[in-house]
């Protein structure tokens, strides 16, 4: 049986984001501006900017635990994050290439 081809050419297939935003031309800036409004959230993307896959206890801050899953699934259903499992540790990337193609200039907005 055939390996699952991504969604898109741009998709990272390692990436275990919904199916729905694996394409680049799928991301919705209302979602996406929503996701980054939270202070916690933004947070979590400003740690993740160096490009540098980290793993989750890296970046988010010392919140409650459900916090932390509604925050990363916020980030993650909006497009903005990746998130990959490896044993028990769940590894975040930004998707910043996806980002900056569909809304250029956005993450340097944000990130300042």
């Amino acid at each position: 049986m055939a390996a699952a081809e991504p969604a898109h050419p741009d998709a990272d297939p390692s990436c275990d984001a919904d199916a729905s935003r694996g394409d680049t031309d799928a991301l919705d800036l209302a979602e996406v501006l929503a996701a980054l409004g939270h202070p916690a959230r933004l947070e979590i993307v400003r740690k993740l900017a160096s490009g540098e896959e980290a793993f989750c206890g890296e970046v988010v801050p010392d919140l409650p635990r459900s916090s932390v899953t509604h925050h990363l699934r916020t980030l993650r259903e909006s497009g903005v994050i990746c998130q990959r499992p490896e044993g028990r540790r769940q590894y975040l990337t930004l998707r910043r290439d996806d980002l900056e193609r569909r809304f250029p200039g956005l993450l340097a907005l944000v990130l300042r």
